[in-house]
């Protein structure tokens, strides 16, 4: 075996590097947003015996769901990507780019078993190259074929080495096969070809035999003329080992899927339903395709599905001469291999195997694959096709007269392919460029319609992607996803009539449902979001709230596991003030997915509803278990401990805001609440900060205006509290509380009764019942020397609240001094308008209350096939009195109106004179 020099190993990385640096620009396009972004697999906080229960996606196998490609080493590489620069895609193309380069190498190293150095060289370097691997390495999700392609070349360079002297077994190299072959099936399941090829290898290269040698050996043999050569039974022995691997492969590999083929759609591969010959005669079609796009990757495009390949429904298709000419030209490479000796049979049976063999898990021979024709799943096979053009070429260039004119189209393939590949890497900048590129090749896919609309879509280009999804509808009208996707555009833009016809047009086309018939098996899982979508849109009609539930409990009784059905019919019964019925379908989803933070966070919101917070605050614990930075339930939990008031439960609630406005630093609710945490604590200072904080962010903060400025008055900086207030009543000139406390201000402090007057005047225009406004105007009217309004002023309080004494004594003290001769001035001391029975601001209701602020959401199912959030206010409003009081707090009220007894005693005697 020709060993490989730096200087190669140089040229062959540079080379790559020079093609593939661009790459490193591009973001996480197509199938990368489900491996990547949606996959909660590459989070540290999720366990690493995780990855070895779910597929490639993040889905469990157990689930029907599932797409069964289970590749947990692979997706191991993607984790710690995460944990070296979480979701920046450059270091996934970075490593990508490496692993390109690493099989190039090794590939370099697999030529030289069978070319000679040159040849060997140009091999590589035209697999180095070549534009149909941009899939598989500026696609991140290609990884999988970088990964197992990197075991499945060191398998069979291993086993080469498991032929000793005088033909001897070397147990070794043999199962250290094994063991590699195991590692690339957890890559990718093509990985386990490898042991084909290896068998190839040993009956006809390591062993030289040939197709005649072996059928008259065999012929003798079964005649009784002869007997088996002892090299051919060692041969045997290492072909049983190696077929006994590779069944206890499978078999554990059938384990895991747990029996269960993936479910897939005839749109993903309409030939894999097409009737005989239909399927057969397509099927053996996509073979000369996939080989035109190594010969010629002039038109690539990244999703083949759908119809970008017609059916060839009839014998007369023209196209049927392609596959004829293609299994000729195949056959006769075949035959010439295994029935001659030479170097060169050789050469191209090990080329023909490498094409074949690795392709055989795509071909639709065994089982259906969700996919026509793609491109990735040709990164091994080209590695036999790059032999073949390497062999041809050395054959041509050993004749004088061609050897200048095969130097000449090598170097223009070369340089044109790199040329190529460097310009396509562009079109995997994001999912927009790389949509309209297929667009370009293929407009027979609805697919790429969708794509290119749901691209349009994120960037909030409504007009525009309705335009491709209408498109989709027409090039495939029976497309479910298509019709899905209109009726989510229309409802962006606020068109609710054309959206409810959209989605029920696609409920029309869904399959009915036949008795006796597994309904999963006929439909995609994502189809059936057409019930939660339409649910969702109706329910914005409180009066089709029944209509809504219906479609969520049809879709749940398609399919039982139907998790998002659950989740969104809960969110739908809370509405329906039904929190009951709602924690029975959070329930009923946590027993299919007990690991998802935010059925747990969902669940918690539920038991708010209920009033129940402790066990609230145990599914908030729980989510957080499972999502340490789960943003909703961090902040609601500490909200919870905040309410409960529970000292020993503040130091977690201050460690949970302070996580979360570290994760949402520009929410000014989290400062807010942190300055609340801080006046119950009576850390003044730290609260004015977090206030002036939240203002910061939040200009018009009503509940951080407020409460800042009653800091302010409770701390004897009244002065500081004008302004603030004044900021208050800009923005809301409503606020009740806001005006109380600055006519207070103003009376006790600038000694400006007609301001304070103005003040309790513009209450009582607002509320006329208002019992607090009321009074502090009498005295108003006391102050101004006019008892006779004072006097009127105080009967009308005390119709309002006949029940409070302090009225009724203060009536009877004006009512002494209108009697009283004795009467010079007013002698109703300002200073203690405040003090009145705490009547100016209730001690009860001095602070906002936090809810006005709380972010409680519960978790739905959007229009499209990712989660969305939605906001859903379940705390109370701003100015109302906390429903619930520790007895911490009832004993500071009942301190403060002792107080206040005390100073109403106080005024009593200098106005009777004392």
């Amino acid at each position: 075996m020709a060993n490989i020099n730096l200087k190669e190993i140089t040229l062959i990385v540079g080379v790559v590097t020079a093609c593939y640096w661009n790459s490193l620009f591009c973001g996480f396009v197509f199938d990368d947003v489900s491996a990547i972004l949606d996959n909660k697999d590459l989070h540290p906080s999720t366990p690493l015996k995780t990855l070895f229960q779910n597929d490639f996606w993040g889905t469990p196998m157990s689930e029907e769901r599932s797409h069964k490609s289970y590749r947990p080493l692979t997706v191991l590489t993607f984790r710690l990507n995460y944990l070296l620069s979480e979701l920046k895609p450059m270091s996934y193309h970075l490593l990508n780019m490496i692993f390109h380069a690493v099989v190039s190498v090794i590939f370099l190293k697999v030529c030289k078993l069978f070319l000679d150095n040159k040849s060997s060289v140009i091999a590589s370097l035209l697999f180095a190259v070549h534009p149909i691997h941009t899939e598989a390495v500026t696609g991140v999700v290609g990884r999988a074929e970088l990964l197992s392609s990197i075991f499945f070349l060191a398998a069979f360079l291993s086993y080469t080495r498991s032929k000793g002297p005088d033909n001897s077994i070397i147990w070794t190299p043999i199962a250290l096969t094994v063991f590699l072959v195991a590692v690339a099936t957890l890559c990718k399941e093509q990985g386990i070809t490898v042991v084909g090829i290896c068998c190839v290898y040993e009956v006809f290269i390591a062993q030289g035999y040939t197709l005649p040698l072996l059928c008259t050996t065999a012929g003798q043999f079964l005649r009784g003329k002869g007997s088996i050569p002892f090299s051919m039974l060692q041969t045997l022995v290492k072909l049983i080992v190696l077929m006994f691997s590779t069944l206890l492969l499978v078999v554990i590999r059938v384990q895991v899927i747990q029996s269960q083929l993936p479910v897939f759609t005839r749109f993903d591969n309409p030939a894999a339903v097409s009737p005989t010959p239909t399927r057969q005669l397509t099927f053996n079609y996509l073979l000369p395709v996939n080989a035109w796009l190594l010969l010629n990757p002039s038109e690539l495009c990244c999703d083949w599905t759908m119809g970008t390949i017609p059916l060839i429904e009839s014998l007369l298709d023209i196209r049927n001469l392609a596959t004829f000419t293609f299994f000729c030209f195949l056959g006769t490479l075949g035959v010439f291999s295994i029935r001659y000796s030479g170097d060169s049979s050789k050469t191209v049976l090990m080329a023909l195997c490498l094409m074949a063999l690795p392709f055989i898990p795509a071909s639709n021979l065994f089982f259906p694959v969700g996919f026509v024709v793609a491109e990735r799943v040709l990164y091994v096979p080209s590695m036999g096709f790059c032999i073949l053009v390497a062999h041809g070429w050395q054959k041509i260039s050993t004749k004088s007269v061609f050897k200048k004119l095969s130097w000449i189209c090598l170097s223009m393939v070369i340089l044109t392919h790199s040329l190529k590949t460097f310009h396509r890497n562009w079109d995997w900048e994001s999912e927009y460029t790389l949509f309209m590129s297929a667009l370009k090749v293929n407009k027979n896919n609805a697919k790429l319609w969708n794509n290119v609309g749901h691209a349009l879509e994120n960037e909030k280009n409504f007009e525009r992607a309705l335009k491709y999804f209408l498109q989709a509808t027409r090039v495939q009208p029976d497309d479910i996803g298509a019709h899905m996707n209109v009726g989510r555009t229309y409802k962006n833009l606020n068109r609710t009539k054309e959206a409810e016809e959209s989605y029920m047009m696609a409920k029309s086309l869904m399959p009915q449902i036949i008795p006796g018939k597994k309904y999963a098996a006929r439909i995609a899982p994502n189809h059936l979001n057409v019930y939660i979508n339409l649910a969702n849109l109706i329910r914005a009609n409180e009066s089709r709230l029944e209509e809504a539930d219906q479609l969520y409990r049809q879709a749940i009784s398609m399919r039982p596991d139907f998790k998002q059905a659950y989740i969104s019919r809960g969110e739908l019964l809370l509405k329906m003030n039904k929190p009951l019925k709602a924690k029975e379908a959070y329930l009923k989803a946590l027993e299919l997915d007990r690991n998802n933070a935010d059925l747990w966070y969902n669940l918690a919101i539920v038991h708010i509803e209920l009033k129940e917070p402790n066990e609230a605050l145990k599914n908030f614990n729980r989510a957080l278990e499972l999502n340490p930075k789960h943003k909703l339930a961090l902040f609601n939990s500490a909200i919870v401990m905040q309410e409960s008031g529970e000292v020993k439960l503040r130091p977690e609630a201050r460690k949970r805001l302070l996580s979360y406005i570290n994760e949402e630093p520009l929410d000014a609710n989290g400062y807010f609440n942190l300055g609340m945490l801080a006046m119950d604590d009576k850390k003044d200072n730290e609260a004015e900060i977090w206030m002036k904080k939240a203002i910061k962010l939040q200009a018009d903060f009503r509940s951080a205006l407020f409460n800042l400025a009653l800091l302010y008055s409770q701390t004897a900086k009244e002065l500081k509290a004008l302004p603030i207030l004044e900021e208050l009543l800009r923005y809301y000139p409503d606020h009740i509380k806001g005006l109380i406390l600055k006519g207070d201000i103003l009376m006790n402090q600038k000694k400006d009764i007609l301001g304070a007057k103005k003040c309790f005047e513009r209450i009582l225009e607002m509320d006329p019942s208002n019992v607090q406004g009321k009074h502090n105007l009498c005295v108003v009217y006391f102050e101004e020397k006019d008892l006779l309004k004072a006097e009127r002023c105080l009967l009308e309080t005390l119709a309002l609240a006949p029940h409070e004494e302090y009225i009724q004594r203060h009536l009877n003290i004006v009512r002494d001094k209108i009697s009283s001769s004795s009467f010079i001035e007013p002698i109703f001391p300002t200073s203690k308008i405040s003090s009145v029975e705490g009547k100016k601001i209730p001690t009860e209701s001095v602070k906002e209350i936090r809810g006005e602020s709380r972010q409680t959401q519960i978790v739905k199912t959007s229009d499209n096939k990712s989660q969305s959030k939605s906001n859903k206010q379940l705390g109370k409003n701003g100015d109302e009195e906390t429903p619930h009081r520790t007895t911490k707090d009832i004993k500071e009220i009942e301190k403060k109106r002792v107080a206040a007894l005390k100073r109403l005693e106080e005024i009593e005697r200098i106005l009777n004179g004392d």
